[in-house]
């Protein structure tokens, strides 16, 4: 493949319209959960005293690797069906709550400090990864809409996708330094504003209002 078809690429995808607010929530939209992921499994597994949870490996496993799965599925899958009615200009907002506001979750668990393998610890992780999963959904959809009918169209997914690890990856570098700083109560409280930028950019975000509608439905309308 020659030069000039990479520089084609990258010129058909930075120079669409509405790029900049485009990029902006490709960074931005993990930028809470990309630092609460990186320390949400210390926290759980941390001595008490230290102020995590203590919950043992089994109790973890049961939690993120059984409840916490199976949630996050579930909600990927509600997602894709509700998004498949609605579309996603009407959604995004709603998914884009649904992923950042049950990382509250964890302040509350970080509070109060309930007792390892209480109920409300487990059903504050399928909340937080139901809502994961939800919201999820609508970035996958965005890349899609973005990248549109465009020549170069895998391509150009690909940058999204690269994007989105460079999204995770940077906030994640950070995410160790900020729990020492501020601890875990207050990490979490962070983390949440942290969600801050990716919904500001959600306004500047063109989407035409069928996209994600099947074809029956959006006839429909």
């Amino acid at each position: 493949v020659s030069l000039m078809v990479y520089v084609e690429v990258f010129r058909s995808f930075f120079t669409k319209p509405g790029v900049i607010p485009a990029l902006a929530f490709f960074l931005f939209y993990r930028l809470g959960e990309a630092q609460l992921v990186k320390v949400a499994t210390p926290f759980l597994v941390d001595s008490r005293s230290a102020g995590g949870i203590g919950l043992t490996s089994a109790q973890y496993g049961i939690a993120y690797g059984t409840i916490g799965m199976l949630c996050l599925t579930l909600g990927g899958i509600i997602g894709g069906i509700v998004a498949s009615k609605f579309g996603l200009k009407k959604l995004i907002w709603l998914m884009a709550f649904g992923m950042n506001i049950p990382i509250s979750v964890y302040i509350l668990l970080s509070t109060f400090q309930p007792m390892p393998g209480s109920v409300g610890i487990y059903a504050a992780i399928a909340l937080e990864q139901f809502g994961y999963g939800f919201g999820f959904t609508a970035y996958t959809l965005y890349m899609l809409h973005f990248v549109g009918e465009s020549r170069y169209k895998t391509a150009e997914f690909a940058i999204c996708t690269s994007l989105m690890a460079l999204g995770m990856m940077l906030p994640g570098m950070i995410s160790g330094y900020m729990k020492e700083m501020l601890g875990y109560q207050h990490f979490f409280i962070y983390v949440i504003l942290c969600s801050l930028p990716g919904l500001i950019a959600i306004k500047f975000l063109r989407i035409d209002p069928l996209f994600g509608i099947k074809k029956k439905e959006a006839e429909n309308k």
